[in-house]
């Protein structure tokens, strides 16, 4: 029996506000930063730079009604999160996809990937689309792997985003929750 099947991933909603969720959000945000200034810099970032980076970032965003983020745990433990908001009615936008390092290689980022296209689904979206910076490698096989497919920039507002991706949304699959519910939460 697969390890998945044994000890599932539990995803759950997060309020963007709540402390954990900010936490999370933090964790991100100074790995992606810091792959970033190391690459380009030659450093890593400092925390005044994180600080001001969190506080730019539209929290609302990932809330009902147009959005959610996502966490993810394994027995109890606090493995990564997602986030998913509406551009418009029918295209959602894949944020922050993050797991913590200790549970990288685990299946989190699988489980969070299928948790967020329920979601879309269930907020009415027919296809989901993302940017990410090109030396995120592990990010960017992530997404291949999951059947997103590049796209021409959809938005020119990050000067950090260097690639797109879109993927059109199915029907719910079997055991997964039709429009208007919630998603299941194990994965």
């Amino acid at each position: 029996m697969c390890d998945r099947a044994t000890h599932p991933w539990t995803i759950v909603a997060e309020p963007a506000t709540s402390p954990l969720a900010r936490d999370l959000l933090r964790e991100y945000y100074t790995d992606v930063a810091d792959r970033y200034y190391v690459l380009h810099e030659g450093r890593r970032s400092t925390p005044q730079e994180i600080d001001e980076g969190v506080a730019d970032y539209p929290l609302g965003d990932l809330a009902p009604p147009h959005g959610e983020l996502l966490v993810a745990r394994r027995d109890g433990e606090l493995a990564g999160c997602a986030g998913v908001r509406l551009l418009d009615a029918r295209t959602a936008e894949l944020k922050q996809v993050f797991v913590r390092p200790g549970s990288r290689g685990r299946g989190a980022a699988g489980a969070l990937m299928r948790a967020v296209e329920a979601t879309a689904r269930r907020l009415g979206a027919e296809r989901i689309r993302l940017d990410t910076r090109l030396d995120l490698t592990e990010a960017v096989a992530l997404y291949r792997r999951h059947g997103y497919a590049e796209i021409a920039p959809y938005h020119f507002n990050d000067p950090y985003a260097e690639v797109f991706f879109e993927k059109r949304l199915t029907a719910p699959t079997d055991g997964e929750p039709a429009n208007g519910t919630a998603p299941p939460a194990s994965w």
